[in-house]
């Protein structure tokens, strides 16, 4: 027979901690309560004490982790909030909902600050897409995406969509979301003082989403479609008026503070907030606004019902904030209040139904040191030599790789989002970063000067083979992109995406990763001022279990000076192309799109970054770019320096003519996705002050031909002609891949 605690998600022993620190049983209400708070999703009891590595403070912060979203200093008169978090499982079950609700629920954080949304970004994982069950999942997310972004006016400005095997049957769906605060306008979840009131502002309360906070902190099996009914609903019209709704009760200043209702409902939202505010909390159940009937005090407390927001206001402020909730056509209640006593207490008509110490819901779940050890595919990975790999030929690797779903166009995806809404969008997807302007609508008295600069990466690959060298690489990598465009670094926030924390091979790998990326973030002095964890990313079918990559999800915000930026496409024919960075390092094939697709091997060991270079890489690239000295930059990553050339030259109509000059294997030259490389085009005259920069940075360059008004590419290896192909019959292979598949 199943125990209660266990349908809760609770071991034995953490019940038996329950029951000796309340001094009783908790009835069925408590342990729901307890059970969802108690999850890996909401407490991070797996991960905590490695969260602990991050830097979290700098010059530009004003929030770090703690609360619903990270907040940065753009400048004297506007803040930033930020923040990425993971809605996987749920997309797995039902993608349309599952995707769509993740986005809604990230902008309900950066809303929760006191911010106005302005961007989203999402980082998507799949299975191999000739897979059927993948294409439906695939479809259905970037529906979900796109229905909920384009509905509620907020941008998808950028991210980016991997396909291996080992997201067959658990996708990750990952939502960025950024928002735009007046400077010192911030909201925090927390009360001031015993006897504010809790008002509840937004859509009725239904059965949707209950327990969604435990479903997401498990493994997947053969059940998966009975845990259907976990995943939340969403409405984006709903999502607006609540967006118009709480700007306009910020704007009047009718609240203390703000709390939104994600994992766990009214319960996770009440408690938090009486956590951090130092207090307890008292909840009237039968206030809260329903639409169903018969719901009892269980599912009324963890109800995971979107488009809901918790708001501490004074009693007599209490008037407005209905009135304003009527004018937008949303429900509007008061449902609680703060006490003195940190005690939680739940009523329904009357009936005291739950009562809980608030720090044993908040702060006391256990801190686990999980075992960990060190993987056996580890030691056979790396003892792969590619000096004994077989030199494919490059015009059939070449077309391989553009038909490869990892480096071909994402266009459709991307184009199915409205990602000019709003008109702040300066740099559409496509390119290393987008870039964004400061337009207030809602504040025409505030401007700001500076561009908003946004990147996302994450290299599950890399990270499997090294998670250490694959942390650091993912970081490089993310603010190499902003670089590209001219960007400095605000902030980051990340989302860790792995397997089964149970199991030592796992804990091992987000071990070496968290340390790999906390290293590279200190050399960089770069911040990480918020994340999320999503741990249990693994399904076991048929006694066979499959654990995703480990994937951390990495979002870089930077800032632009002057509004000066460059893309990645080339501008101008007649401009030369030169290679910049680390060039004088042994080049490795390890972890690369070209092992995997054309020699169908995942192997070798990840390309160390060297984070000295890789600092020095992009310090010289933003004054090159604010110097007006190159005319585009794109960084080397996925499919290597040939792929990062072409890409330079889609779209534009221009051809590339290239005179290698290299002792390198061309595979190795062409195919290497090793770091610290960037791709630039200069205008004739001005390479000598590309040059003298480059070497005064302690890097090198190489020049790699030119820019071409024929839209043709042609490479000559000393002088001699090796491939010449059409670049539009390049392109094509590229643009077309996934949409001939999906």
């Amino acid at each position: 027979m199943v125990e209660a605690y266990e349908l809760h998600g609770l071991s034995k022993e953490e019940y038996e901690r329950i029951v000796e620190r309340l001094g009783r049983k908790p009835n069925h209400l408590e342990l729901g309560v307890l059970g969802a708070l108690w999850s890996e999703h909401c407490s991070y009891k797996s991960s905590k004490r490695l969260l602990k590595l991050f830097p979290t403070q700098g010059e530009h912060v004003i929030q770090g982790p703690g609360e619903n979203a990270g907040v940065v200093k753009l400048d004297d008169q506007v803040w930033l909030a930020f923040k990425i978090e993971s809605h996987n499982h749920p997309s797995f079950i039902e993608p349309f909902n599952g995707s769509a609700t993740g986005v809604g629920g990230i902008i309900r954080d950066i809303l929760s600050m006191g911010a106005r949304p302005i961007a989203l970004m999402d980082s998507l994982r799949f299975g191999f897409p000739l897979d059927a069950k993948t294409r439906y999942i695939v479809k259905g997310v970037v529906k979900g995406i796109s229905h909920y972004g384009n509905s509620i006016g907020v941008p998808t400005v950028g991210g980016e969509t991997f396909f291996e095997e080992c997201y067959k049957t658990n996708p990750l769906v990952n939502a960025f979301c950024l928002g735009i605060i007046p400077a010192g306008r911030m909201l925090r979840a927390r009360g001031t003082k015993p006897g504010q009131l809790l008002f509840l502002i937004g859509s009725s309360t239904g059965r949707d989403g209950i327990h969604g906070a435990v479903m997401a902190s498990g493994e997947f099996g053969e059940d998966t479609e009975s845990k259907r009914p976990n995943v939340q609903v969403g409405d984006p019209y709903f999502g607006k008026k609540l967006i118009e709704a709480i700007m306009r009760i910020v704007e009047e200043g009718l609240i203390v503070g703000m709390q939104d209702l994600g994992a766990a409902g009214l319960a996770g939202a009440s408690s938090e907030l009486a956590s951090k505010s130092k207090m307890g909390v008292e909840l009237y159940l039968e206030k809260v606004p329903l639409r169903e009937q018969g719901m009892t005090p269980y599912e009324i407390l963890l109800s995971e019902s979107q488009e809901r927001m918790l708001l501490v206001v004074e009693e007599e402020k209490v008037e407005r904030l209905r009135e304003l909730a009527k004018e937008f056509h949303l429900e509007g209640e008061v449902v609680g209040r703060l006490t003195e006593d940190g005690i939680f207490r739940a009523y329904f008509n009357g009936e005291l139904v739950a009562e809980l110490p608030v720090s044993l819901i908040t702060e006391e779940a256990p801190i686990y040191q999980r075992p960990s050890r060190e993987p056996d595919y580890i030691k056979d990975l790396r003892a792969f030599n590619e000096d004994e790999l077989k030199e494919a030929d490059l015009r059939d690797a070449l077309y391989k790789l553009l038909s490869s779903p990892n480096v071909c166009s994402k266009e459709w995806i991307y184009s199915q989002y409205d990602y000019q809404v709003g008109t702040n969008t300066v740099l559409v997807p496509g390119a290393d970063s987008a870039i964004l302007r400061v337009k207030w609508v809602v504040y025409p008295e505030l401007k700001s000067e500076k561009l908003i600069a946004l990147s996302c990466e994450g290299n599950g690959r890399m990270v499997f083979l090294n998670p250490y060298e694959g942390g650091k690489y993912i970081i490089a990598e993310v603010l190499r992109n902003l670089a590209c465009v001219g960007a400095k670094p605000l902030g980051i926030t990340d989302c860790l995406n792995f397997g089964n924390p149970e199991r030592p091979e796992i804990m091992w790998q987000l071990e070496k990763a968290v340390s790999g990326m906390a290293d590279a973030c200190k050399y960089f002095g770069v911040p990480v001022v918020s994340g999320n964890v999503s741990l249990y990313n693994e399904t076991v079918e048929s006694k066979e279990i499959r654990n995703v990559y480990p994937t951390p999800i990495v979002v870089a915000v930077g800032y632009i000076e002057g509004k000066t930026f460059v893309s990645h496409r080339f501008e101008k024919a007649g401009s030369l192309i030169f290679l910049i960075g680390d060039l004088r390092r042994k080049l490795s094939l390890g972890g690369s799109e070209y092992l995997k697709v054309v020699h169908g091997l995942v192997a070798g060991d990840v390309p160390a970054v060297d984070l000295r270079k890789e600092k020095a890489l992009q310090e010289v690239l933003i004054k090159l770019i604010e110097e007006h000295v190159v005319l585009s930059a794109h960084d080397v990553s996925t499919g290597g320096l040939l792929i990062a050339l072409l890409e330079c030259a889609f779209g534009t109509g221009l051809g590339l003519e290239l005179n290698i000059y290299t002792e390198e294997r061309l595979d190795r030259f062409f195919f290497s996705e090793s770091p610290t490389r960037v791709i630039v085009s200069v205008e004739k005259g001005k390479e000598e002050l590309l040059k003298n920069a480059v070497e005064e940075a302690g890097l090198d360059w190489m020049l790699l031909g030119k820019v071409k008004e024929e839209p043709e590419l042609s490479i000559k290896i000393y002088e001699e002609l090796i491939l010449k192909e059409k670049v539009e019959d390049l392109e094509r292979v590229w643009r077309e891949y996934l949409t001939n598949t999906l």
